[in-house]
């Protein structure tokens, strides 16, 4: 079992920053891809971005590359999302994922096994 725990959600001004992190605990972090999703309100959970268990390896949704960075701290059990440029669309609940591989995972949420109870941000505009 792999816990999860996000933190760092808020409300922000548009165009404003915020970084979220998810601490792991449970089984050898390094072990697992983590990914980010996010669910705003009436809508279906998404994906937002990929990484390898290096960090050597991201990819991200088209909606927010060039605005997010997904990064990893294995010494620290720790993902992170940093999010700039924030957006009122950006708004949702986000989730960190985990997945036992060492490999590419594909943006599904189906290819995740291990979820966080989610924190969320708002975005005003």
């Amino acid at each position: 079992q792999v816990q999860l725990v996000e933190s760092g959600g808020g409300l922000v001004q548009a165009g404003g920053s915020l970084r979220l992190s998810c601490a792991a605990s449970g089984r050898t972090f390094s072990n697992y891809a983590m990914g980010w999703f996010r669910q705003a309100p009436g809508k279906e959970r998404e994906f937002v971005a990929f990484i390898n268990w290096s960090g050597g390896s991201t990819y991200y949704a088209d909606s927010v590359k060039g605005r997010f960075t997904i990064s990893r701290d294995n010494a620290k059990n720790t993902v992170y999302l940093q999010m700039n440029s924030l957006k009122p669309e950006d708004t949702a609940v986000y989730y960190c994922a985990a997945v036992r591989a060492r490999g590419l995972v594909g943006p599904r949420i189906s290819e995740y096994d291990y979820w966080g109870q989610g924190t969320q941000v708002t975005v005003s505009s």
